[in-house]
């Protein structure tokens, strides 16, 4: 019977005080109070305001020395592949397919397929995959050969660390509604998990309809950004659209 997996995200470790940390930051880069006078002076009141400062100047590096470590069970290899391409401030160590055996590994099985009438042979697929896994490595080929037969479905583990900067960037990206809906999902959750210990930092985290004011999406916009007070649609390669009538964006090639 194959075991369907169930995303898990999990704050393992932060600083006691994230946004205390990221207001000292601040701090110091205009002030030659030592250490412990800036922990002093600065005031819950105070973190705010030099938070909001940095977010809508865009100096935001003072944000990279907050750190959060999360481990994330239940992803699949195909959002693993997405999630590891945020590589500056992020740190990943992943469950190894050549040391670790998969005969007991678990999948993921998307909301559409099991609403559909192939779910029964999608199933036997993956019965089919763990079934010819094990005669594998039953017969002496080592598990890093046996896994070439694994799909993307396989779910994975791992630990994740993100700077506070990294971590909001992710968010920019993974939390849009464009993104693939499984690492939406871990954003979503990494995004919780944050907030709770940093609620100044990551009160304004998320999409950059939120963050920014602006949706990059262009045509493909979820048309968010017209519920936000002051946000505005862009696009970066103006190049290769135009406007049509009602202000319509058209690819120039359609």
């Amino acid at each position: 019977m194959i075991k369907e997996s169930r995303l898990r995200v999990h704050l393992l470790d932060s600083y006691k005080d994230p946004d205390a940390i990221a207001a000292i930051a601040i701090r110091r880069c205009y002030s030659n109070d030592s250490y412990e006078e800036l922990i002093e002076k600065i005031s819950p009141e105070k973190r705010k305001q030099l938070v909001a400062q940095v977010e809508a100047s865009g100096h935001t590096s003072t944000l990279e020395h907050q750190m959060f470590t999360f481990a994330v069970e239940g992803l699949s290899r195909i959002a693993e592949t997405q999630l590891v391409r945020k590589r500056v401030g992020a740190s990943y160590s992943i469950r190894s397919g050549r040391y670790v055996n998969m005969a007991e590994a678990e999948y993921v099985i998307p909301e559409s397929i099991k609403n559909s009438s192939l779910l029964p042979q999608y199933r036997e697929h993956l019965e089919s995959v763990q079934k010819m896994y094990k005669e594998l490595t039953d017969s002496g080929i080592p598990e890093e050969d046996a896994r070439f037969i694994q799909p993307q479905s396989l779910a994975t583990k791992l630990i994740v660390s993100m700077t506070g900067l990294a971590l909001m960037q992710f968010l920019e990206k993974r939390e849009c509604t464009r993104a693939q809906w499984e690492i939406r999902k871990m954003a979503t959750e990494m995004h919780k998990l944050a907030k709770k210990v940093s609620p100044i930092v990551f009160d304004n985290a998320g999409p950059t309809c939120k963050t920014q004011g602006i949706c990059w999406e262009g045509k493909r916009s979820c048309g968010l950004w017209k519920q936000i007070e002051g946000a505005t649609l862009k696009i970066r390669q103006k190049h290769l659209f135009k406007e049509g009538a009602g202000g319509d964006l058209k690819f120039i090639d359609e």
